[in-house]
């Protein structure tokens, strides 16, 4: 008999350890709640008070998240800083660029969380959260974000190269670098709609305006070698990606594309391969169709290889640093 009683104690203790593994490893909207409760007005207050200082911030934040999901998923690897026995995500060649309202809105957000809720707030949920917000804030669509990750217990340089769209790439390499991440050819495009709102660097498209590429607007093209005439002695030297409505989050990218107006090669590729044109016109002409699909992208890149047991990972006691 007390035998069995251990057998019936033993299977008890397996089976909670199962139940509680399957309940920690769900992202759930409100999985604050009752371990945070002030969570959602925390954030909401740290990212207004920073999007109203630096409004960078949105269009820093929203490419920190994507360049952050792309490279071992949505695991806050990014944010750690590289130590003389690491080189860390943020210091390969394509994260050099990345600007730094959207790494100091993590930081700040979670220097709040902690003095509310010590210890139980992942920077990874306050990097998917705050995007979701400070698109929202600058005229954006609203999505789900569930809550639940954890951070990343490692981040390395090495990982990083081939993972993310660069500006140079053709429509093959990027509906690959996509379909790798697991997203179709019209998510491509609809997340592509992120470039209505940020800059890019000189550098990054220099070689289109120079060599005179037909697919840029003649006029265009003229004003961007004036802005960019010296971009090899200043390297920080950028254009905005939308020169429309660069601060507001609309369709104007699309409507860009057929007037030749696109600033990057990957961005007026969009309208020229015969595979993406069509999803550009009908973003050019239906904005509430924009919206629905980056919404929906959006949600599904957040939980792109997440963490979500403390197996995999960890809450990071600074967004920076490994614990």
């Amino acid at each position: 008999m007390a035998a069995f009683q251990l057998l019936v104690v033993i299977l008890s203790l397996y089976l909670s350890s199962i139940f509680f593994f399957l309940v920690e490893s769900q992202l759930t909207l409100n999985y604050y709640q009752k371990s945070c409760p002030r969570f959602d007005q925390i954030m909401q207050e740290t990212i207004t008070n920073k999007q109203i200082k630096s409004p960078s911030t949105a269009a820093a934040t929203l490419r920190l998240f994507f360049h952050d999901c792309f490279v071992q998923g949505c695991d806050a690897s990014v944010l750690i800083s590289s130590t003389p026995f690491n080189r860390a995500e943020r210091d390969a060649d394509i994260n050099l660029s990345l600007p730094g309202d959207g790494f100091d809105v993590v930081v700040r957000s979670k220097i709040a969380l902690e003095l509310s809720c010590p210890g139980v707030v992942s920077c990874a949920d306050i990097l998917a959260f705050a995007t979701r917000d400070l698109v929202r804030m600058i005229g954006g669509p609203y999505y789900s974000v569930k809550l639940g990750r954890k951070d990343s217990l490692t981040s390395k340089s090495t990982n990083v190269e081939g993972k993310l769209p660069r500006p140079t790439m053709t429509i093959d390499q990027l509906i690959s670098v996509f379909a790798s991440n697991g997203f179709s050819i019209q998510e491509m495009v609809a997340m592509s709609g992120a470039h209505t709102i940020g800059f890019s660097h000189c550098k990054e498209f220099s070689s289109g305006i120079y060599s005179y590429d037909r697919s840029y607007n003649p006029r265009f093209a003229d004003a961007l070698r004036k802005a960019c005439g010296d971009y090899q002695k200043n390297p920080t030297l950028s254009v905005f990606n939308d020169i429309m409505t660069p601060n507001n989050f609309d369709n104007n990218y699309f409507k860009n594309l057929p007037k030749g107006l696109g600033l990057l090669a990957s961005d007026r590729g969009l309208f020229s391969d015969q595979r993406t044109k069509p999803f550009v016109q009908l973003y050019a002409a239906n904005q509430t169709a924009f919206f629905d699909a980056f919404g929906r992208a959006m949600e599904k890149l957040g939980e792109n290889g997440v963490k979500t047991t403390m197996r995999d990972g960890e809450i990071r006691r600074r967004c920076d640093a490994f614990n």
